[in-house]
């Protein structure tokens, strides 16, 4: 009986375990400041928001993407931007938010934010979990 129960319990341990790790969001507080969804320990990013401390000024990088130039419609709650979007490192794009924006007031009170370029829609959501770090985030960028 004891052998079969340890094969049981590693056959458990094998279907329940994760094959890799989960996307999470990690503050980074050097300069820049740096929000990043990304897998622990890896290249691997979905996006990151970077600003310099007291700036008020946020790069969204969302990865993967074509380069592209244009305009994204950004909503958050009730509220609305556009933003000017272009190439980021690697094989992202970037566009510039402000910390101070109603967008991004509602994006930090409630972890969502929809970033439309063209007809792709791009939904960004800090669980609530990671909420206190995009907090912390804003609060640093604009202050």
């Amino acid at each position: 009986m004891t052998g079969l129960t340890g094969v049981a319990l590693t056959l458990l341990i094998q279907l329940t375990a994760p094959s890799t790790p989960g996307w999470t969001w990690t503050l980074y507080d050097d300069d820049p400041l740096v929000l990043a969804n990304e897998v622990p320990d890896t290249a691997r990013l979905r996006s990151t928001f970077e600003c310099e401390p007291g700036s008020s000024v946020v790069r969204l990088s969302l990865y993967p993407a074509a380069p592209a130039h244009g305009f994204a419609r950004v909503t958050a709650g009730a509220a609305a931007t556009t933003a000017a979007f272009e190439p980021a490192r690697g094989d992202g794009l970037r566009l510039v938010l402000r910390s101070d924006h109603p967008v991004f007031a509602a994006f930090a009170a409630d972890g969502h934010l929809d970033v439309m370029i063209g007809e792709e829609r791009r939904n960004i959501e800090v669980q609530r979990t990671h909420l206190a770090k995009l907090r912390r985030f804003t609060e640093l960028c604009t202050s």
